[in-house]
């Protein structure tokens, strides 16, 4: 019993370090940024979408690079799924989330076939090798480098912005401090839960696509929603899609590239239901260019069902 406890207590620890790093990770990044004159949106899409992010790459890393291979893949996913449904519905029950037309057209469908990407390398062999992991990496860069210059394009159209900024030393005490954080909350996120799992007879798959992927997407949903309240309906739906494309682009290129990453049926099944529920998400914010309440109130409900499938399976 004082093993589960202190197991609980890791977990826990490891998700108030994940969080507050990268938080601090990101308010110092974006500051440097916005010192140095880099556009609002190249932040907002990049820098704030990957730091809040942080997370799911330091616990999928490191489940990598420890060899449980099982928590490395079902973190992403399930983070992906707990985005989509849990984020954008929370968000959207605060006030409807707006989408841009080019981001209906160009950066969701984008995040949609990154998951069938996913699914497609992963099926082919049930294993996401190195050279897939690689091949994620290349298509990340391209990525970024698509967004900095779409962003550049905006930026020459809406002229120069006003930036409030911290102080140069607080922004590396933050970056550091963000990272340190997020490094050794990853370590106890994985110990702690590969420790739950062990001890409840639990498989790391489950314990990844739920206590795992919820606490680490925790960020992104406190991002989202106080994006939502602020009016900034933008940056909620935004912040989502560009940490869905880091997780699996990013975080399992980074963690497949370490060590090869052997699938189970289930990881197939469950990228089968992040691109069908990514597909449902897309159709409802493009029916109006927006995201309704109803609509947000029936992805918490998919969600719900969702998490009684793979408990009961």
């Amino acid at each position: 019993m004082t093993e589960m406890v202190w197991s609980i207590v890791l977990l826990a620890a490891g998700f108030i370090l994940l969080i507050k790093g990268a938080d601090f990770f990101v308010e110092g990044s974006s500051s440097v940024a916005k010192t140095l004159k880099v556009p609002s949106i190249i932040i907002g899409l990049t820098i704030v979408a990957m730091g809040t992010s942080l997370p799911e790459c330091a616990v999928s890393i490191t489940a990598a690079m420890g060899g449980n291979n099982a928590l490395a893949v079902s973190n992403a996913v399930g983070s992906n799924i707990f985005n989509l449904m849990v984020v954008c519905g929370f968000a959207a029950l605060f006030n409807p989330l707006k989408a841009e037309k080019s981001t209906l057209k160009k950066e969701f469908p984008f995040s949609i076939l990154c998951a069938v990407l996913l699914l497609v390398c992963g099926f082919l062999s049930m294993e996401l090798g190195r050279a897939d992991g690689l091949i994620l990496l290349a298509i990340f860069v391209g990525f970024l480098i698509w967004m900095v210059r779409s962003a550049l394009r905006a930026r020459a159209q809406a002229g120069e912005e006003e930036y409030e900024v911290l102080p140069m030393w607080k922004c590396v005490v933050f970056i550091v401090g963000g990272v340190i954080a997020i490094k050794f909350g990853g370590d106890f996120v994985v110990d702690g839960a590969s420790a739950i799992a062990a001890r409840l007879g639990l498989s790391e798959n489950l314990i990844g696509l739920t206590i795992v992927a919820c606490g680490t997407s925790l960020p992104e949903l406190v991002t989202s929603v106080v994006a939502a309240k602020k009016n900034e309906l933008d940056m909620a739906l935004g912040n989502v899609i560009g940490s869905n494309i880091f997780n699996i682009l990013f975080v399992l290129g980074v963690a497949a590239a370490i060590s090869p990453i052997a699938f189970i049926m289930e990881n197939v099944v469950d990228i089968g239901i992040l691109i069908a529920m990514s597909v449902v998400a897309w159709l409802f914010t493009a029916t109006r260019q927006k995201l309704e309440r109803s609509e947000g109130a029936l992805m918490l409900l998919i969600y719900a069902g969702y998490l009684v499938y793979i408990c009961t399976r």
